[in-house]
């Protein structure tokens, strides 16, 4: 695929020192709901991904895991705010 510079920094973070594909894969839900089902949800709901990874923002995809993606803000909040935008584009382009 063909990615942005900004999906490109997205997709360097998720696989790397984001450590989010310890918890989310591209199609199914594993131990967090899969990437296209929270680009789903941010879509259609709105919602401010970048704002939840700085813990800024409410769970819209799946409260009840909340607690355990907790524990990663300690990661997602020290990324820069190029990162994070980098990070929802990425997540955004598996709606194509």
């Amino acid at each position: 695929a063909n990615l942005t510079p900004s999906q490109a920094i997205g997709k360097e973070i998720f696989d790397g020192k984001g450590m989010c594909y310890t918890c989310h894969k591209p199609d199914v839900k594993v131990i967090g709901p899969s990437v296209r089902d929270i680009a789903k949800i941010y879509k259609e709901k709105n919602g401010d991904m970048v704002a939840f990874l700085k813990e800024k923002a409410d769970p819209i995809v799946d409260p009840s895991q909340y607690s355990v993606m907790k524990t990663n803000f300690s990661i997602t909040k020290n990324l820069s705010d190029e990162e994070l935008k980098g990070l929802q584009d990425y997540f955004m382009s598996h709606l194509n």
